[in-house]
C-alpha cells in the first residue's frame, strides 16, 4: 500500500483539479456581464493553477525540514499578514469581512498562509518537546496559547470556519502527538460554545445560524443552503448534464466558489458527487499512510496535520453546502474557485510527496516504523 500510495494520491488530486477546471468553465456564465470575460474566472484560476504545480513541485523537491528550521519564519509573518488585513487600504473589506490583502486585482488571503505554518509549528513543536506531550503546560497550555493568535486573528475577520479549522486541526495534531485525553476532550465543547456566541453576536452571521437553525422562520438566510439542495434535487442521480445547470444563472449565489459543490450534483449527478467524496477519502488514506511511514516524528505531525486540514476544509464545504452545517463560506479544495488556497492545497500536496521520498518504506521488523506508530495512540 505504502509503495503505491503517492500515486493514488497524485491521481485523485489531478482528477479533481481537471474536475474544477470544467465546473467552473460551466458556471462562469455570468461572468460576461460582470466581468466581459465568459473565461475570467477560468483564466485566472489557470494562472493560479501554474502557480500551485510550481509550489507543489518545490514543495517536492526541498526536504521538509525546511519547514522545520523555519517554522517560526512563517509563523511570524503570517500573523503580521493577517494583522495587515485590519489596516485601511491595504487589507480589503469584501462581502462583510476583511480576510484579503492585495494590489489591484491580485487579492489573496493570509489565513492561507497561516494554515501551513500552524501545522509547521505544532510539529516542530511536538517533536521538539516529545518527552512533554503528556504534560498540562508544554503538552498542551503552551502550543495552545500560541496558536490562539492567528485564531483570534481570524475570528477577528469574522472568519468562523476557518478558526475553527485551525483549532480542530491543532486538536488532531495533539491526539497524534499524544497529548492527553483529558486535556483535548473538553475543548471541542467549549470550542463550539465560543463560535456560536461569537456567531450570534456578530452582525451578519447571526441570521445565518438562526436561518439553520429554523429555516422556515428565517427563509432568508437559508436562501443559499435552499438553492444548494434544489441544485442536487435537480440533478438526481444522472445530472442534467454538463453546462445545463440552471442555478449558475445567479439563482445560487457563490455557485463557482464555496457552492460550486452543488453545481458538480446538478450537472453531473449524484454518481459524480460521490466520486468526489471518494476521491477526498483516497487523500486522507494515503496521506496517513505517507505519515505513519515519515523518518521522523515531525514528518509524522507535519502530514497528519496536512492530510487532517484538507478532510477538515472538505467536510466543512460539503456539510454547509448540503446543510448539515451551518452556511460558512470555506472553498472546497482543489476544485472551488480561489487562488491563494489552490496554490496552498497543491503546496501541502507536494510537502506530503517530499515526505513519501524520504520515507522509510514498508519494513515491519524496522524499530523506527514500530516507534513512529506507537506514538500515534496517545496515553489517557
Amino acid at each position: 500500500m505504502y509503495r503505491k500510495s503517492v500515486y493514488f494520491l497524485v491521481i485523485s488530486v489531478a482528477a479533481m483539479l481537471a474536475l474544477g477546471i470544467v465546473i467552473l468553465f460551466s458556471t462562469s456564465a455570468f461572468a460576461l456581464d460582470k466581468h466581459g470575460d465568459p473565461f475570467y474566472f477560468v483564466k485566472r484560476q489557470s494562472i493560479w493553477l501554474g502557480l500551485g504545480a510550481v509550489a507543489c513541485i518545490a514543495g517536492s523537491i526541498v526536504d521538509y525540514h525546511f519547514w522545520q528550521k523555519t517554522c517560526w519564519f512563517w509563523f511570524g509573518l503570517a500573523a503580521f499578514l493577517l494583522v495587515l488585513c485590519f489596516v485601511p487600504h491595504i487589507g480589503l473589506q469584501i462581502n462583510g469581512s476583511r480576510r484579503w490583502l492585495g494590489i489591484g486585482s491580485l487579492r489573496f488571503q493570509p489565513s492561507d498562509m497561516a494554515k501551513l505554518s500552524t501545522i509547521s509549528f505544532l510539529a516542530w513543536w511536538f517533536a521538539k518537546y516529545e518527552a512533554d506531550s503528556r504534560q498540562f503546560l508544554r503538552g498542551f497550555v503552551f502550543p495552545s496559547a500560541i496558536v490562539g493568535i492567528p485564531v483570534l486573528l481570524i475570528m477577528r475577520e469574522t472568519d468562523m470556519g476557518t478558526a475553527a479549522l485551525l483549532g480542530a486541526t491543532m486538536l488532531i495534531i495533539m491526539f497524534v502527538a499524544g497529548t492527553a485525553l483529558r486535556y483535548i476532550a473538553p475543548v471541542p465543547l467549549l470550542g463550539i460554545t465560543g463560535l456560536l456566541y461569537a456567531g450570534a453576536h456578530m452582525k451578519g452571521r447571526s441570521g445565518r445560524l438562526l436561518a439553520f437553525m429554523d429555516p422556515d422562520k428565517y427563509p432568508d438566510g437559508f436562501f443559499q443552503q435552499l438553492q444548494g439542495l434544489i441544485a442536487f434535487g435537480s440533478g438526481g442521480v444522472e445530472g442534467l448534464g454538463l453546462g445545463n445547470g440552471r442555478q449558475k444563472m445567479l439563482f445560487l449565489p457563490f455557485a463557482h466558489t464555496d457552492f460550486i459543490f452543488p453545481m458538480i450534483g446538478e450537472e453531473l449527478g449524484l454518481r459524480v458527487t460521490l466520486l468526489v467524496v471518494f476521491a477526498y477519502l483516497i487523500i486522507v488514506v494515503c496521506g496517513t499512510v505517507i505519515s505513519m511511514q515519515a523518518r521522523d516524528r515531525f514528518g509524522m505531525l507535519l502530514g497528519f496535520g496536512i492530510v487532517s486540514l484538507i478532510a477538515l476544509q472538505a467536510s466543512l464545504n460539503i456539510g454547509v453546502t448540503t446543510a448539515l452545517l451551518p452556511n460558512k463560506g470555506i472553498a472546497l479544495p482543489f476544485i472551488s474557485y480561489g487562488g491563494s488556497n489552490l496554490a496552498f492545497c497543491l503546496l501541502c500536496v507536494g510537502i506530503l510527496i517530499n515526505i513519501y521520498r524520504q520515507g522509510i518504506g514498508e519494513k515491519p521488523t524496522d524499530k523506527t516504523t514500530t516507534k513512529l506508530r506507537a506514538r500515534v495512540t496517545p496515553r489517557i
